[in-house]
């Protein structure tokens, strides 16, 4: 057995009821699109340009210009130097004056030291070189050297010592000492035996200048020597 439900009246109008749109929601939604539209209809375009692609550079050759042509070279001037050719010496016939007649004597004047016309350059001599004097010292005379050691002193051989003396003497023209210093002694007694003996026994041969006798200054020195020990 088979029972069949039909719908009942109540449950056909909660159908339809649903069925049914609200006139609120159909605004909401018109509106909704009407505010999307108007954005994309607001919103900026975009603008795309189209760029043309550049043509392929095509090169060609250009031909460079010739160089320049060199600038000819200035010309050089030489000089030849040539050399003058030697001229013969010319000779005249010498002029022989001839004889002019006496007549009256004029004087005009001091006469000029010069003969002719215009002006001569006098050429003194050469001087002589100047004289160099010719001197000779002097030197012991030959016949003095036996008797030019002084004596020995007494108070020096009994003490058995030796020394010298080195003097400064002034030889007059003479030959003669006319004065002698001392420059140094070993002792006194030594310089007073050598400056006696040279005052009264030294002789000399005096010096020259040009052969003729001169004072001159001459250092000797004295040495005082026992030779028996």
């Amino acid at each position: 057995m088979y029972m069949t439900m039909q719908p009942t009246q109540d449950a056909t109008r909660s159908g339809y009821a649903a069925r049914r749109k609200s006139p609120i929601g159909i605004g909401g939604a018109i509106a909704v699109h009407a505010v999307v539209v108007g954005a994309f209809l607001l919103m900026p375009k975009e603008v795309i340009d189209w760029v043309r692609p550049t043509p392929p550079i095509t090169g060609y050759p250009v031909p460079l210009p010739p160089p320049p042509e060199p600038a000819p070279p200035e010309p050089t001037t030489q000089t030849v130097q040539t050399n003058p050719l030697p001229q013969k010496p010319t000779t005249t016939d010498p002029i022989i004056p001839m004889p002019v007649p006496a007549g009256p004597t004029v004087e005009t004047g001091p006469s000029s030291p010069f003969d002719g016309a215009g002006a001569g350059t006098v050429i003194d001599p050469p001087l002589p070189p100047p004289h160099i004097p010719v001197l000779i010292d002097a030197t012991i005379a030959p016949n003095a050297l036996g008797s030019f050691q002084p004596d020995y002193p007494g108070a020096m051989i009994r003490q058995g010592l030796e020394g010298n003396v080195t003097v400064r003497v002034t030889i007059s023209p003479e030959g003669r000492v006319s004065d002698i210093v001392k420059i140094s002694a070993t002792d006194e007694s030594f310089w007073l035996a050598t400056q006696k003996h040279a005052l009264r026994k030294w002789r000399f041969r005096p010096a020259t200048r040009d052969g003729v006798a001169v004072s001159s200054v001459k250092t000797l020195t004295v040495r005082f020597t026992l030779t028996d020990r």
